[in-house]
């Protein structure tokens, strides 16, 4: 049984709108569970990892509860480091697309704090915040704390251990008593324990553990790639090692249509699966990459559920999933019944810790590898053709080739000049199709 959708929760018609400009196709389990409780006010603990999609969480829940009236200080989240606040802030920031007059601003340190304190002024509802900083501007006294009706600890138990837990104290202690407060947790040791006894009243305890589940036998790498040189580098690596049949996940249903387009274009034998498409066209689709006309097979996750193709050679994450669970069914799709296989994973910027993140949740090595050369690929291609060469002369049953090549002799021409020149009409036409694919 599929995942309700944000439809299913009830958010507001903006929300539900940011929700479908950002491609997801369903609410996590977090998500599901968590965001009623938050509508309520209620305060929530959550368990849970990160990837399990809780920024999304407590972000949509925290944009509704906003009054848009009040352009004071409503809502404080803490997180442990700049990197996190910069990636909840961009969250944040998609989430309220079409919540107008909602301000969001993320504060950290290494930001000269004199551009933080203009933008305070200015008036913020929302401040995404490491708890050094945060301290640094209430002691300024550039934020007022007096209206602050929500706060959410991100990352909880790793802003106690990187030694935040007075900051923390003191940020509560300076918030009004009657106040949501939400806290999110990958652990639960004593510590974060004590601190919900102190400050939280009747919280509502989810727990999301993370399914043992078993990581399929298959080499795993990962690519840091810009993101407007991710279809070269696919178009690459397909030809680098000669894929006949291959799986490309996106997060989102645009990016599977925008792609699909652009592998087209390249002369690839490409198409797509979202949930947008009628069962009809999904099962179209389906029968063409069973039979083979189809190539590469580009896919959201959830309209991937149930593909059970044999001889997937490999599997590209064009987009890293939210979910350290997505991750490994997207992979378990190639090396089936023992057979060998790839997966391949396209990372920009920041997207480097979630690397880090998913090897941490499957305990594999997902190697760093360059993005091979033009050149690169050149030599592959021409080491195959001389392979096949080979592999026909030895073949023998050349008789007719031979007398042809004879009648090229006769006329003077050398057997090495008539065999050149024949691999030069094979690797020419090679690199007519090959300008084809990388044609924009």
């Amino acid at each position: 049984m599929e995942n309700p959708g944000f439809k299913d929760l009830e958010l507001s018609k903006e929300i539900q709108m940011a929700v479908k400009d950002m491609g997801f196709e369903e609410a996590t389990p977090i998500q599901i569970q968590s965001i009623p409780y938050m509508l309520e006010g209620k305060d929530v603990i959550g368990q849970a990892q990160t990837g399990t999609g809780k920024t999304a969480a407590f972000g949509i829940a925290t944009l509704e509860l906003i009054d848009l009236g009040n352009k004071g200080l409503q809502a404080v989240i803490l997180c442990p480091t700049r990197e996190l606040a910069i990636q909840v802030s961009e969250e944040l920031k998609k989430l309220s697309k079409y919540k107008k007059g909602i301000e969001i601003l993320p504060i950290y340190g290494g930001q000269p704090i004199d551009r933080q304190i203009r933008a305070l002024r200015r008036g913020v509802q929302i401040i995404i915040g490491t708890p050094g900083r945060v301290m640094d501007h209430m002691e300024r006294h550039t934020l007022k704390m007096d209206g602050v009706k929500i706060i959410v600890l991100d990352e909880a138990d790793e802003m106690l251990d990187m030694g935040f837990r007075e900051d923390i104290e003191t940020i509560m202690r300076k918030i009004p008593k009657e106040r949501q407060t939400i806290l999110f947790s990958a652990t639960m040791p004593r510590a974060i324990l004590d601190l919900t006894k102190k400050y939280q009243t009747k919280p509502q305890m989810i727990k999301l553990e993370h399914k043992e589940m078993t990581v399929p036998n298959v080499e795993q790498f990962y690519f840091e790639v810009k993101s407007q040189a991710k279809p070269e580098v696919l178009s690459r690596l397909i030809d680098l090692n000669d894929l006949k049949l291959s799986l490309v996940f996106c997060n989102t249903k645009r990016r599977v249509d925008e792609l699909v387009e652009t592998l087209k274009a390249r002369g690839y034998l490409a198409d797509g699966l979202h949930g947008d498409m009628q069962q009809r066209q999904r099962d179209t689709v389906m029968s063409k990459f069973r039979r083979r006309e189809i190539e590469i097979l580009v896919a959201t996750d959830v309209a991937a559920r149930g593909i059970d193709v044999g001889d997937i050679e490999a599997v590209f994450n064009y987009d890293i999933p939210a979910d350290d669970e997505y991750y490994l069914h997207r992979i378990g799709r190639t090396a089936r019944a023992g057979k060998a296989g790839q997966a391949f994973s396209f990372v920009t910027g920041r997207e480097v810790y979630r690397i880090r993140q998913i090897q941490q949740f499957t305990k594999t090595k997902i190697i760093a590898q360059k993005v091979p050369s033009a050149s690169d690929i050149e030599e592959i291609r021409t080491n195959l053709v001389l392979e096949k060469v080979k592999g026909i002369v030895d073949a023998g049953h050349l008789g007719e080739y031979t007398n042809l090549v004879e009648k090229l002799i006769l006329e003077d021409y050398t057997s090495g000049e008539v065999a050149a020149a024949l691999l030069k009409i094979v690797m020419g036409e090679g690199s007519k199709n090959e300008a084809m694919k990388i044609k924009k």
